[in-house]
């Protein structure tokens, strides 16, 4: 793993030597963009509007938009002189228990291990938070920064989160057309739609889960290598429950006795059309109007009678 930080956590008098590792990583397959022309990728330069022309990251500097068009310029120095004298330390403030913390303020996560110097009070505080069962509260600045976290366990590494300040996370009475708490509820449903949960409830087991997209995408990638021909998938279509009793019905049918997933309600056969007997005035119709064949048969069999009657009809 890349250390993207090195510091040291601040435990009362006691201070820990530490390395700073990224504990998650995206694996989302991400595309560059070509001109279509020539597939060559496209470039992106940083131009100056008033001066028209590209201009050199040593030409650049920081400025707080304060109105439209006014700024406020900012120089290294000014963000020296208000950076924390524990800028390289994480300052444990608080100790705290993990269900006190909605999953809402988490954000990154970082793996910590100690340097050489650390081991000893790095396996003493780890063995002390996991004999308590506490988190700890605590502040770090990085990249110019200062965040708020949590250093906690995992496994058996100590691990810091990142985690948003209360006035970073927005509040739920900006969310449009949420229901009213106080919603008369059928007791019925409440009572299949508990049932339900409980069918549907299993151990939590991240493996089980897994990115389809993204599998899709990298065999559509491979296929494309490879000069194979992509095919469609079929859209599978989909019923309109409109009844939610109906629906609660068929997903406790579906998960009764087995640990279910995702609920999936298969559409009713679409109906043939019905055979519909030819109306009287269709069938006189039918009748009056006969078809070319039937039309030039006839013809021609008028024809040749009223040739025999006039033989018949010529004297010797």
């Amino acid at each position: 793993m890349h250390t993207v930080w090195k510091g040291s956590i601040s435990f009362g008098l006691v201070n820990i030597p530490i390395r700073m590792f990224t504990a998650t990583e995206e694996r989302d397959i991400r595309f560059r963009q070509l001109h279509k022309e020539c597939h060559t990728p496209i470039k992106y330069t940083k131009m100056c509007p008033h001066c028209e022309r590209e201009v050199d990251a040593s030409e650049i500097v920081r400025g707080y938009e304060y109105e439209k068009g006014h700024f406020v310029m900012i120089d290294d120095s000014d963000l020296e002189a208000i950076t924390p004298e524990t800028r390289r330390a994480i300052e444990i403030l608080d100790f705290v228990d993990l269900k006190e913390i909605d999953p809402i303020y988490f954000d990154k996560s970082y793996f910590l291990s100690p340097q050489e110097t650390g081991e000893k009070a790095y396996a003493l505080l780890r063995a002390a938070m996991e004999q308590s069962g506490k988190i700890a509260v605590a502040q770090v600045t990085m990249r110019n920064r200062q965040s708020l976290a949590v250093i906690r366990l995992y496994e058996h590494c100590i691990m810091l989160e990142t985690i948003y300040y209360p006035d970073e996370v927005r509040p739920v009475s900006q969310v449009p057309a949420l229901p009213e708490a106080t919603i008369t509820l059928s007791e019925s449903e409440l009572k299949m739609a508990t049932e339900l949960i409980g069918n549907m409830t299993v151990a939590f087991d991240p493996a089980k889960y897994t990115d389809e997209y993204r599998a899709q995408l990298q065999s559509l990638i491979e296929k494309k290598l490879e000069g194979q021909e992509i095919t469609t998938a079929p859209t599978v279509a989909r019923a309109n429950v409109i009844d939610l009793m109906q629906a609660l019905k068929e997903s406790l049918a579906t998960t009764a006795g087995q640990a279910a997933g995702p609920i999936k309600i298969e559409p009713e056969p679409t109906p043939s059309p019905a055979k519909t007997k030819p109306s009287k005035k269709r069938a006189a119709s039918a009748k009056k109007d006969p078809s070319p064949q039937e039309a030039s048969k006839a013809s021609t069999s008028t024809s040749t009678t009223k040739t025999l009657r006039r033989k018949k009809a010529t004297p010797v």
